[in-house]
């Protein structure tokens, strides 16, 4: 039996569908530091537009962590885009605000400038005006949207295996497979479609949230150790340092999956994970239904996302950025009324 995606195909704008049909020649760039629904709705985007005749290059300022390897099209990803190509349209997937392309827009800022544009993103920050920009804070993943616009665009999920794994991979990513108050019944429609079109959701599953090296758990273990509770456990949070990675042999990317982790902590009201980034602080942060607005949290600091997961970059040392962080989230927390 074929899933039914009609009643949802409303909310693509038509601006958006014309705009990829009609491109012949596509520059398809995802966020820096990219996870699955960045690099899985870039793919989609190059692969809907060369099903409709054009040709695009998926780019990413940093390159795509050995995480991701299992995504067919992968290896396609540039760092910069193609200085002999001849671009018409430029699609950013899944940045909460332009500036999340990177270093990638700053070197390449009148080419971005230029080109018309289709912005496809599901961050409640996201306050994009443009006539072809698509937000949708319900969506679940930004793979969620690029699913209906391949129906859109009359691209069978079925016809193309590659194109489903890829934007499931997005939409396991962004729900931690389901678990997530994010996901709706559109957002289990949708997967519904793209493992009925071939893809292995228990594979993609176990690749992103149940198989890791030994040395990313032993990070896990250094940023675990270092946790600390604060007003009777209504906020937690612990440091992730540079000296943590050398020590464990890992990467910045092995670090996903820890916020996660300290969200579980029973009663807390505001998780918060602090990263060491140079002379800044990325954080990133994860609040209980019914209770903190982490875009409202991260925002006071120049960040976004969505109500229950953001992140932003404090422009202060790790300990004046925790300190600095923690009073606001502790404010926050205690106001919170259940």
């Amino acid at each position: 039996m074929t899933v039914d995606l009609s009643p949802y195909l409303g909310s693509v704008p038509d601006v958006v569908v014309e705009r990829i049909r009609r491109a012949r020649r596509v520059l398809a760039v995802s966020h820096e530091n990219p996870d699955a629904d960045t690099l899985g709705a870039t793919l989609g985007v190059v692969r809907l537009v060369e099903r409709s005749g054009g040709t695009a290059d998926p780019v990413c300022t940093d390159p795509a962590p050995p995480l991701y390897d299992f995504l067919e099209g992968i290896d396609r990803f540039r760092t910069d885009p193609d200085p002999a190509a001849a671009y018409d349209l430029l699609v950013v997937s899944d940045c909460a605000t332009l500036d999340r392309v990177g270093a990638v827009g700053e070197r390449h800022r009148e080419l971005f400038d230029r080109l018309p544009r289709v912005v496809i993103d599901h961050h409640a920050s996201n306050d994009a005006l443009g006539e072809a920009d698509w937000i949708e804070p319900h969506a679940a993943a930004t793979c969620e949207m690029v699913a209906l616009l391949a129906v859109c665009l009359g691209v069978p999920l079925a016809s193309d295996p590659a194109l489903a794994s890829a934007l499931m991979a997005g939409i396991v990513m962004d729900t931690a497979t389901f678990a997530h108050p994010n996901a709706t019944p559109r957002t289990l429609a949708v997967s519904a479609a793209l493992v009925e079109a071939g893809a292995p959701l228990s594979d993609i599953s176990r690749r992103l949230y149940r198989s890791k090296p030994a040395n990313q758990l032993r990070l896990f273990g250094r940023v675990l150790d270092r946790l600390e509770t604060y007003d009777g456990g209504l906020v937690v949070g612990s440091t992730l340092l540079d000296a943590d990675l050398e020590a464990t042999g890992t990467e910045p990317p092995h670090s996903e999956g820890i916020i996660d982790l300290l969200a579980q902590a029973e009663g807390a009201e505001v998780a918060i994970l602090f990263k060491e980034a140079g002379d800044a602080t990325r954080i990133s942060v994860r609040t209980r239904p019914g209770g903190v607005d982490a875009t409202v949290l991260t925002g006071l600091f120049g960040g976004g996302g969505h109500a229950r997961a953001a992140g932003a970059t404090v422009p202060l040392p790790v300990d004046q950025a925790r300190d600095a962080v923690l009073a606001e989230a502790r404010k926050a927390a205690a106001a919170v009324t259940r």
